[in-house]
């Protein structure tokens, strides 16, 4: 594997921003000091640009098996890694469900073959799989994922017994997805009483409604609070749901964690005019009251990670009337410049956006030897000019849906170079596909 000195970047790393020099071999971070020399290594040129630990992307949908059309896990990690993310957690809801250990084994040996970027991958949870939960390897799969609310595919949870006995026996993180289905009929049926089929879009955050978030996300804490389970609440979308989380205690010590999603921070209930049912989302973007204070759960450290939840879905699937066109929409490509916007507006520093988005990741799922600028970890790195603007455009969106709620949009920031394991898979717009990423692995759990 060749080499590489990086040279002069001012490295965003663990709350500080340091100008030093990088040596990667083997794949991994041999050294971080200034001016270092070497005789053997590639010299890569960073002066004036910043080095950021490689995304890591908690939760997202690429599609394969069973939905390819939509994307895969060849396109889908390339778009990851175009836009600094190196490793990726991606969810049970495809098809064939990951319901069984032999499914999600499947999965890794595919994204084994295809992947530019690190993987995991979810083992899902149903009201009958229960023996297949426990079997599952804590050191090889990122989590459990529970969807407390049927937000796409047949993986509703809902059995009360089931639950209790995923919550009270499983060692393993346990990441959920929580919408109250019950709440959630009952505003669709007052809805399609009153409109029939043609629902206008801006009601989707009345029907996936604040009450429908909060009951569910306040069942699931109660339910971890009780047994002490390791819990993950994911795409938290409402102010009222903040205050289930804690900022009391280091990280490390918690044993409920949270994540918000770049959508629910950047968009909100004016954009459904402009963008109608190409940011449908569940849990729905909300209030602008509700994004403000999303952010400020980021910064108080309420909230623990950012994350995309991309879900690409062809255009004509999301041209369709509110009731049939699908939520999710292609995010991954821009996450971490869209960050950068708000650094750029001087809302969120630098160190925080790795923070949020790389370090505390890799502590909240114990990922092993990724997530942070450190000598003997793997070298997963995102190098960003803060200064190079760039429009997205149709032809520079590299998700296999080919379309994105930012489209036309002028970020302010561009990843010019990524690395994945020591290898330089991405450079201002080209691509080297002679490695793959890697399978993540985890620590053992305390």
């Amino acid at each position: 594997m060749k080499s590489y000195l990086i040279k002069n970047g001012r490295i965003v790393n663990e709350g500080k921003i340091v100008e030093a020099d990088i040596l990667v071999q083997e794949g991994r971070i041999q050294k971080i000091d200034r001016d270092i020399s070497s005789s053997t290594a590639t010299i890569f040129e960073a002066k004036g640009k910043h080095i950021f630990p490689g995304v890591i992307d908690d939760q997202v949908h690429f599609r394969e098996p069973g939905l390819t059309h939509k994307g895969d896990l060849y396109t889908e990690p390339k778009a990851a890694v175009a836009g600094g993310v190196t490793t990726f957690m991606e969810m049970p809801n495809t098809i064939p469900n990951t319901l069984t250990q032999e499914l999600l084994e499947e999965k890794y040996a595919i994204a084994d073959k295809k992947s530019l970027a690190n993987f995991s991958f979810y083992m899902g949870a149903s009201n009958d799989n229960l023996e297949d939960v426990l079997k599952t390897d804590s050191e090889r799969v990122c989590g459990v994922k529970i969807f407390m609310g049927a937000s796409t595919g047949n993986m509703l949870v809902d059995d009360s017994l089931v639950l209790e006995k995923i919550f009270s026996q499983s060692p393993m993180l346990i990441a959920t997805h929580c919408e109250d289905e019950e709440t959630i009929r009952r505003n669709m049926a007052a809805y399609r009483a009153e409109y029939g089929e043609n629902v206008p879009m801006k009601f989707h955050p009345l029907i996936r409604s604040e009450e429908a978030c909060y009951q569910s996300s306040s069942l699931a804490v109660s339910l971890a609070k009780k047994h002490g389970t390791r819990l993950h609440l994911l795409h938290i979308s409402t102010a009222k749901e903040l205050d289930l989380f804690s900022n009391s205690i280091p990280l490390r010590e918690k044993r409920i964690t949270a994540e918000v999603c770049i959508h629910h921070l950047w968009f909100d209930e004016s954009d459904y005019a402009r963008l109608d049912t190409l940011i449908k989302w569940n849990p729905a973007i909300k209030t602008k009251h509700d994004k403000a204070e999303l952010l400020k759960a980021i910064l108080d450290n309420r909230v623990d990670v950012i994350a995309t939840d991309h879900a690409p879905h062809t255009l004509d699937e999301k041209h369709r009337d509110y009731f049939n066109a699908p939520s999710g929409g292609p995010l991954i490509q821009h996450s971490l410049v869209a960050m950068l916007e708000f650094y750029h507006a001087g809302k969120i520093s630098l160190e925080r956006i790795a923070e949020k988005m790389s370090h505390a990741v890799a502590e909240c799922f114990r990922v092993k030897e990724r997530g942070f600028i450190r000598e003997g970890y793997w070298a997963d790195l995102a190098v960003v000019d803060l200064s190079r603007s760039w429009k997205v455009k149709t032809r520079n969106i590299l998700s296999k849906c080919g379309w994105s709620p930012f489209e036309e949009n002028v970020f302010k920031s561009s990843v010019t170079h990524t690395f994945v394991n020591g290898h330089l898979v991405y450079f201002t717009g080209e691509f080297d596909e002679s490695e793959k990423g890697k399978r993540v692995l985890f620590e053992p759990v305390v």
